[in-house]
């Protein structure tokens, strides 16, 4: 297992057609943690993506027409290979992400990828029969698209891309991708990996910091060779991917921003839900598309889940996420820094501030909690997006799903309580894709993910997921 600090002097290279390319001019990356360069990513340009396109789009015909046996068998070869190097990214990921390497961090975030990967691989659509009989056969056939575009954010740079790239492999899709300028070095990593197996032109890696004059992004979006576009992200460029996608009538599958609610009835156990509650909105310190956003509670038992969670937050560490001690660790970019100061400093004019609430040195936020708000409040309608969780008081459980669903985001959701048919019967009033009891964010690779309203086109995981890479072809016998 290779564990070997990467050098921070080190320029990383994008991978097109199986080869390592060099850029032009390369930026810093930086680590949350330290300030100090983790290494240099390449700052591609339109050349670069030309050609990377190109490449996926010359390996498409004969990797769409490999057998899907083989394809799937080097896919487990991309496991093993993620497996055998699982130190090296995790290290990685935490020097360039922040996120600590223990507790649900970056060797989780490996972890994770593998299984998913490997999930992904048991999957095959194959040819549904909707009709067979004297007035003739009807046989329902999945077509890979071709080049795919994979766009992914910066809080989960391994997981994410395994998200997007497994599942267009399998279909027989070739695919680039562009990571998050904060997090591009430990995808390009995984894509070089990933080279050693396959073919070339199968999987290519571009990068860049976004510009007025020079979008990545942009470019891959508005390709007239790229057929489908998957990112992860905020609702703003999920728009702006539409637009650009327009032209060539893409394929999208958009998992864009949420504002998860979670409701606490009234039969709760408040020390029982607290650790729970705390890992539903404080995993990666809250920089998870599917965190517990906003959570309401009733007045009868809104002071004790206030004191438990203050009680259970007490006891996890936060620091530099190279420290073996660290749980929790710092806020990946400066904007987001920025945008949970100010987020929390207009809560606590209104509000009581329980823990926290005042931003520690460099990128690190502690934990804050924060109650006496509602609906109306920046911290309640805004996606913080990171470690501060607002209590909304409530007495009547219809204004509380009401408050709920008034959300412009439709993502995640989840009602707590020790009675799970009364949470259920509340939780399918949730104006959400995914809504969970008594736990939160806890997605599955065998469970459709996605979001309703603004946040998301389309879903991930499981067979509906893996349908989203391919066109319906109908064939009349």
């Amino acid at each position: 297992m290779s564990t070997e600090t990467e050098n921070p002097t080190k320029p990383y290279l994008m991978t097109v057609n199986g080869q390592g390319r060099s850029a032009d001019t390369y930026f810093e990356v930086l680590n949350p943690s330290t300030q100090e360069i983790v290494g240099l990513a390449p700052q591609s340009k339109q050349q670069d993506v030309d050609a990377a396109v190109a490449a996926a789009k010359n390996a498409f015909p004969t990797w769409s027409s490999t057998p899907h046996e083989e394809r799937v068998a080097l896919c487990q070869q991309i496991v093993t290979l993620i497996k055998n190097n699982s130190e090296a990214l995790a290290t990685l990921i935490t020097q360039e992400q922040g996120k600590p390497l223990n507790g649900l961090g970056s060797r989780w975030e490996i972890g994770g990828a593998c299984a998913w990967a490997e999930y992904t691989t048991s999957l095959n659509l194959g040819v549904k029969v909707l009709q067979d009989n004297e007035e003739g056969r009807l046989e329902l056939h999945r077509k890979p698209l071709g080049v795919v575009a994979s766009i992914t954010p910066w809080n989960f740079p391994v997981l994410i891309a395994i998200w997007h790239i497994m599942p267009a492999l399998v279909t027989g899709n070739t695919v680039v991708i562009k990571p998050s300028p904060y997090t591009p070095l430990s995808t390009l990593k995984l894509v070089e990996l990933m080279n050693q197996v396959l073919p070339p032109g199968v999987v290519n890696a571009v990068a860049g910091e976004d510009t007025n004059e020079n979008s990545v992004g942009q470019m891959l979006s508005s390709h007239p060779d790229v057929r489908k576009v998957v990112f992860t992200g905020s609702t703003a460029t999920g728009k702006s991917i539409m637009r650009s996608a327009a032209d060539s009538m893409k394929r999208l599958t958009l998992e864009l921003g949420g504002n998860d609610a979670g409701i606490v009835l009234p039969d709760a156990d408040p020390n029982a839900i607290a650790e729970g509650l705390f890992w539903g909105a404080f995993i990666n310190n809250g920089q998870t598309c599917a965190a517990l956003k906003r959570l309401y509670v009733h007045d009868s038992i809104h002071d004790e889940v206030c004191d438990a969670l203050v009680e259970f937050a007490k006891q996890v560490p936060y620091g530099d996420g190279m420290d073996e001690g660290s749980i929790l660790g710092p806020l990946c970019t400066p904007f987001q820094f920025e945008k949970v100061s100010r987020l929390v400093s207009e809560a606590a004019i209104k509000g009581k501030v329980h823990l926290g609430g005042t931003a520690a040195n460099g990128q690190f936020f502690p934990p804050t909690i924060i109650s006496g708000l509602e609906n109306g409040d920046s911290l309640v309608d805004e996606e913080q997006f990171g470690p501060a969780l607002p209590i909304i008081r409530y007495t009547d459980i219809e204004d509380a799903i009401q408050a709920a669903n008034d959300s412009s985001s439709g993502l995640g959701g989840s009602v707590w309580s020790s009675d799970t048919q009364a949470a259920a019967d509340v939780a399918k009033r949730l104006e959400c894709g995914s809504v969970w009891i008594n736990r939160h964010g806890m997605i599955q690779p065998n469970a459709p993910f996605g979001g309703v309203k603004s946040s998301g086109l389309g879903v991930e995981f499981g067979e509906e997921g893996l349908a989203e890479y391919t066109d319906i072809q109908v064939v009349f016998n």
